[in-house]
């Protein structure tokens, strides 16, 4: 099981407290952790990921394993320790003014 956190927003939107973990078939990567958070919640579709190009929204990030993850190949792996359950992958949303 993929563990995924959520900020408060989104977490209030799809009605979840706390953690969400989600079975991913294949390959463990951001494109399959997201599309499976948006099939088990689909009021989060859009939120994330823009609907029709599934870009990255510009004031969201990801991470994991401390590291930044934000700009990484949506088809890239994620660490081990994501797809082993003992690391969460974050969905973090940026801070932005001055």
């Amino acid at each position: 099981m993929i563990r995924v956190v959520l900020p408060q927003h989104l977490r209030k939107l799809a009605r979840v407290d706390g953690e969400v973990t989600l079975a991913v078939e294949g390959p463990v990567t951001q494109r399959a952790v997201l599309d499976a958070l948006e099939a088990r919640y689909p009021m989060l579709g859009g939120t994330i990921r823009d609907r029709t190009t599934q870009r990255r929204r510009a004031f969201v990030r990801f991470f994991a394993c401390e590291e930044d993850l934000s700009n990484a190949s949506p088809d890239a792996l994620l660490p081990d320790a994501v797809a082993a359950g003992t690391e969460p992958f974050l969905v973090v949303g940026a801070m932005a003014g001055g």
